[in-house]
């Protein structure tokens, strides 16, 4: 993978639903901190209200530099940020997961450097996830309406 040319704004079209992510419109925006370090921002409505928050991102092998591991507060281990797919410049198919005891979480996402994606693209990043075990209709797509939005891109 190749960092820079992942950096800037990235809409969420499609996730596996987490106890963590709620709202609409959600966007991620990656960029260079500092050598090796990539920050994050991700943004949302929630409640009709602008939430974001920033975190971190690091190559954690750099034999394989689609899988990074990102955090966002201090106190917690970063998670897995695996990039499945992208092309940079439409698409991103991005996949962790975690186990935390006895718990086992998945996570997916579907990017796009706009609001909407093809079908045929969806189609294909779908194969994609079911390759790898992961049940597609468990997906839930993020409302990205440009009206809806509109406090966000403010």
């Amino acid at each position: 993978m190749k960092a820079i040319q992942y950096f800037g704004k990235w809409y969420e079209i499609q996730k596996l639903p987490n106890f963590f992510q709620k709202g609409e419109c959600a966007t991620a925006t990656y960029s260079l901190t500092s050598s090796g370090v990539v920050g994050v921002l991700n943004k949302k409505l929630l409640d009709g209200e602008l939430n974001a928050i920033t975190g971190s991102a690091k190559v954690k092998d750099p034999a394989e530099p689609a899988k990074l591991e990102v955090s966002f507060f201090e106190s917690s281990p970063p998670g897995p940020y695996w990039v499945l797919s992208t092309d940079y410049e439409g698409h991103s198919l991005v996949y962790g997961c975690s186990d935390f005891g006895l718990f086992h979480s998945e996570f997916t996402w579907i990017l796009s450097r706009e609001p909407t994606l093809p079908e045929e693209t969806m189609e294909e990043l779908h194969a994609i996830l079911t390759s790898v075990g992961v049940d597609v209709n468990k997906m839930v797509m993020t409302n990205q309406d440009e009206d809806f939005c509109q406090p966000l891109n403010h």
